[in-house]
């Protein structure tokens, strides 16, 4: 591998910063917009050339290509899940070889390390980078161009964060959320309980249903996790609702899930049950990183790989039957909570990595 030079970590830091300061959370067009150009000004940068900004309901994807022959997208999204004004208890800081703040892990190192990475290459030819705005909320607006770019390349990096201990992510469950709304009929609670159709009790028959379909033994989990009901407390409710998420292992276990749904039935006379949602994500099956990750042992022949529950966008690339390889963002943890951080000292080994699987790629 011929490369210009060696990452800079003091360089990967500063780009992370800028990038951590504008803060972008899901759903926030203005903020997205201001991210997606520190992202664009960024790659353009380090890289030359012209990241474009393309609009979109949930905010603009950046896209920026070397020109030549497509042949390996570098993946990742700069939506994160905190809200504006989380900067404000919780700045960047680095501290004890970590670097904190919303977004440092899940991807924004990721992201600014791959930049870095192909910075160092000679030949960047082939290569291209997409960096969503939708990620993080289920990638609607952004899917179809993913999946287009994913198959005009022809191999897919996913920048999402390292498993634990700075795994990569060989394999990733199918996901989803389900909504399931119950409709009753309201009575007053004291004077004529028999009158109403409860659907707080249907709720509750559903929630054991719903949760009895769940197959650990062969790797679907399927979790009521937020439920509402009812007005007052002297009122017998006359609606429902409960959100349940699934992960799924294999494709038949998504049509199975898919149809249970779609097949649940009321417990109580007069109760209406309605089930909107799906495995969004399809399962990103293990010989979807077969390949990619042999060139990674070859790379780093100590690094090891992890098939993990949380969904990607890697799901859609590998569901297409396009060679994919996740979790090659930053070495860190604590993905969604106060706690999120990147080691700095594995910063410029990831950048590295990156980089020799592009080359890799270019010559295979």
């Amino acid at each position: 591998m011929h490369r210009t030079a060696d990452a800079s970590v003091e360089a990967m830091l500063e780009d992370l910063r800028t990038l951590v300061e504008i803060e972008s959370p899901s759903r926030d067009l203005n903020a997205l917009t201001a991210s997606a150009k520190a992202v664009a000004a960024v790659i353009e940068s380090r890289l030359g050339g012209q990241a474009v900004l393309i609009e979109s309901e949930a905010g603009p994807h950046v896209h920026w290509s070397a020109g030549g022959d497509p042949q390996v997208l570098i993946l990742g999204h700069h939506d994160t899940v905190f809200p504006l004004g989380t900067l404000e208890h919780r700045p960047f800081r680095i501290e004890d070889g970590h670097a904190t703040g919303p977004g440092v892990f899940d991807m924004l190192g990721g992201l600014v390390q791959a930049v870095h990475g192909l910075a160092t290459l000679a030949d960047r030819s082939g290569v291209e980078i997409l960096m969503t705005a939708d990620e993080e909320v289920g990638s609607r607006s952004s899917r179809a161009l993913l999946e287009e770019r994913a198959i005009a390349c022809g191999a897919v990096l996913v920048l999402e964060g390292a498993a634990d201990g700075g795994a990569l992510k060989t394999g990733r469950k199918g996901c989803g959320t389900f909504q399931v709304t119950i409709a009753g009929r309201a009575s007053h609670a004291g004077l004529e309980p028999e009158a109403g159709v409860n659907a707080l009790i249907e709720a509750s028959h559903q929630v054991l249903d719903i949760a009895a379909l769940g197959r650990p033994d062969i790797g679907t989990t399927v979790t009521p996790t937020v439920a509402s009901a009812g007005t007052q407390d002297n009122v017998v409710p006359a609606e429902a609702t409960v959100l349940v998420d699934v992960r799924v292992e294999s494709a038949a276990e998504k049509e199975r899930i898919e149809s249970a749904f779609a097949a649940l039935a009321p417990h109580l006379e007069g109760a209406r049950i309605t089930v909107q949602g799906a495995v969004g994500r399809p399962p990103m099956p293990e010989s979807a990183s077969t390949k990619l990750f042999a060139l990674a042992q070859h790379l780093l022949p100590d690094i090891e790989g992890k098939a993990v529950g949380g969904g990607s966008d890697g799901n859609f690339t590998a569901a297409l039957g396009v060679p994919t390889l996740d979790g090659l963002g930053a070495v860190g943890g604590g993905a969604h909570a106060d706690h999120e951080y990147l080691v700095v000292d594995a910063m410029a080994e990831r950048a590295h990595l990156v980089a020799g699987l592009v080359n890799a790629i270019q010559n295979a």
